[in-house]
C-alpha cells in the first residue's frame, strides 16, 4: 500500500488537505484530515506536504504517429512525455500510415498500445467517404470514438460527401469527434492569397489564420451541430478556435449534453500576435486566431459552454516546421507541458486550479464515459499527479522528451513542476525520471 500523505487534494471543485491510500491499482481510501495510525504504520508513506494532488489528466486528442510516421514520434516516446507531464490517459487519432480506417488497423493500434505505451490509451477509428460498414462494427465499450475530418488536415481523410456525412450521423451509435473547417472556404481564401503573392514560393505565416479562417471554422462546426441535432447523434467538436463557435454549445451540465466542445491549450495561450515571434512553430489546423477569440474560448470554458481542454499534440521534425502558411507542417508537440500551461493560466487568474482539474481530468472521463478514471474517488484507478506549486520549471532541450526534440514553449518558465505521476497505482514518473511502467487500454461504461 502507498499513502500519499498530507497533500492539497484538488478534486471535484474543492481543494483540501488530505491523504490518498493506494492499494494495488486502485484508490483504497481518501482521507480528509487525520489518517488512522495503523494505516500510516502499514503503508509506504509519501510525504506530500506542500504539494498538490490531482487526478491524472485525460487527453482526448493526440497524434502519436504510430504506425508509419514514427520518425516524428511514436507511442513509446510520446506517452513517456505525457507521463512526465501528468497525462495518464490519451486518445489517439487515425491519420497515421496506413490510416486507421478499418477494424483490422484499429486492432493493430491497440496491439501497439499494449506493447509500447507508458500511459493508458485508446484509439479512434477514422471515417472516410466509403467506410461506413467499418464504422458500424465499432464496440463503444472498448473504443473512444469515431473521428471525422470535416476539413482537410494532415493526412488525406477529408469526408466531404453530404450523403456520407448524413449516414455517419444517422447510423454510428457512438461518439463522433469532428475536425471542423469548411474546405470550400479555405480553398477560396487560399486562392486569394496565392494571387496576392503570385510568383512567391510561400505565403507569410501571419496569413495562415486568414486562409483557415474563423468563417471556415464556424460554418463547418455549425453544419456538424445541425447534423447531430437532426439525427440525435453524440457529437464532440475538437479544437475549437473562435469565439463565435462558442455560441453553438449550451451552458448546461455535461452529463445532459449530446453536443460538446473541446479547446486546446495552444488556443488558450497564444494569439495571432505571436506569429511574429514564433512563426510556424505555432502553426496548427485550426489556426491560432485573435486575442478576442482566445478570450471568448476561455469564457466558454468558464461559463460551461465548452467542456474539455486537450492538446492536439502533433509532433513534426524541426525541418518540417520551416516555412510559412504553405510550406510549414501544421501541428506541434504539447502533451508534456499542457498541465503546466493551464496551471500557469490559473496562477494568472484566468481560470482556477479547480476548473483546470474539472476540464482536463473530470470532464473527459464524464464525456467519454471512461471507466473509473478521472477522479480521486475510492474504487477508482489510482492515476494521480503530484505537483509542486512552488518549484519553477523552465522548458529546455535538456528536459524535452518528445522524439522531435523541440517545443513551442522552449525557454518558458512555468511556476509549477510535475513531481510524480502514478499510473494504475504504480510510480510511473519521479522527479524527472520516467519509470518502466506500462499503461492499460481504457474501457468505457456503456
Amino acid at each position: 500500500m502507498i499513502l500519499i500523505h498530507k497533500a492539497t487534494i484538488i478534486n471535484e471543485g474543492r481543494s483540501f488537505t488530505g491523504s490518498v491510500l493506494v492499494e494495488n491499482d486502485k484508490i483504497k481510501a481518501v482521507y480528509e484530515g487525520q489518517v488512522p495510525e495503523e494505516i500510516i504504520n502499514r503503508a509506504e508513506v509519501v510525504d506530500a506536504t506542500g504539494l498538490w494532488l490531482l487526478p491524472g489528466v485525460i487527453d482526448d486528442q493526440v497524434h502519436f504517429r504510430d504506425p508509419g510516421l514514427t520518425y516524428k514520434g511514436d507511442i513509446a516516446t510520446e506517452s513517456r512525455a505525457a507521463i512526465a507531464g501528468g497525462v495518464t490517459s490519451f486518445m489517439d487519432m487515425p491519420n497515421t500510415k496506413p490510416q486507421t480506417t478499418t477494424i483490422d488497423e484499429l486492432n493493430r493500434k491497440f496491439e501497439l498500445g499494449a506493447e509500447k505505451s507508458y500511459a493508458n490509451y485508446s484509439f479512434y477509428l477514422g471515417a472516410t467517404n466509403d467506410n461506413i460498414a467499418e464504422l458500424r462494427k465499432v464496440d463503444r465499450k472498448t473504443v473512444c470514438g469515431v473521428k471525422v475530418f470535416m476539413g482537410s488536415s494532415t493526412g488525406n481523410m477529408l469526408v466531404d460527401k453530404k450523403q456520407t456525412l448524413q449516414a455517419i450521423f444517422a447510423e454510428v451509435d457512438m461518439l463522433i469527434a469532428c475536425h471542423c473547417e469548411k474546405e470550400e472556404i479555405i480553398r477560396r481564401n487560399l486562392e486569394y492569397y496565392q494571387s496576392e503573392y503570385k510568383g512567391e514560393s510561400d505565403i507569410p505565416i501571419q496569413y495562415h489564420p486568414l486562409i483557415r479562417s474563423a468563417e471556415a471554422c464556424y460554418e463547418s462546426s455549425s453544419e456538424a451541430a445541425e447534423l447531430a441535432s437532426r439525427y440525435d447523434s453524440r457529437l464532440h467538436i475538437l479544437h475549437l478556435s473562435t469565439a463565435r463557435e462558442v455560441s453553438i454549445f449550451d451552458a448546461k451540465p455535461l452529463a445532459e449534453k449530446k453536443i460538446t466542445g473541446e479547446v486546446c491549450v495552444h488556443h488558450l495561450w497564444f494569439s495571432d500576435e505571436d506569429y511574429a515571434t514564433y512563426g510556424a512553430r505555432i502553426k496548427w489546423n485550426p489556426a491560432i486566431k485573435t486575442k478576442a477569440d482566445r478570450e471568448g474560448l476561455m469564457q466558454g470554458l468558464l461559463n460551461g459552454r465548452l467542456d474539455v481542454i486537450a492538446t492536439d499534440h502533433a509532433p513534426h521534425l524541426w525541418e518540417e516546421k520551416q516555412g510559412g502558411a504553405l510550406k510549414a507542417s501544421s501541428g506541434g508537440p504539447l502533451v508534456q507541458h499542457s498541465l503546466q500551461v493551464m496551471l500557469e493560466l490559473a496562477k494568472d487568474g484566468r481560470i482556477t486550479k479547480e476548473q483546470v482539474v474539472e476540464k482536463m481530468c473530470h470532464a473527459p472521463a464524464t464525456l467519454f464515459h471512461v471507466h473509473k478514471r478521472g477522479y480521486i474517488r475510492e474504487g477508482y484507478f489510482a492515476d494521480l499527479v503530484l505537483v509542486d506549486p512552488n518549484n519553477s520549471y523552465t522548458v529546455s532541450k535538456e528536459n524535452i522528451l518528445y522524439k522531435c526534440h523541440w517545443s513551442p514553449f522552449e525557454g518558458q518558465t512555468f511556476a509549477h513542476s510535475i513531481v510524480q505521476t502514478y499510473l494504475n497505482g504504480k510510480l510511473a514518473f519521479d522527479k524527472g525520471e520516467v519509470k518502466e511502467v506500462r499503461g492499460e487500454a481504457l474501457m468505457f461504461d456503456y
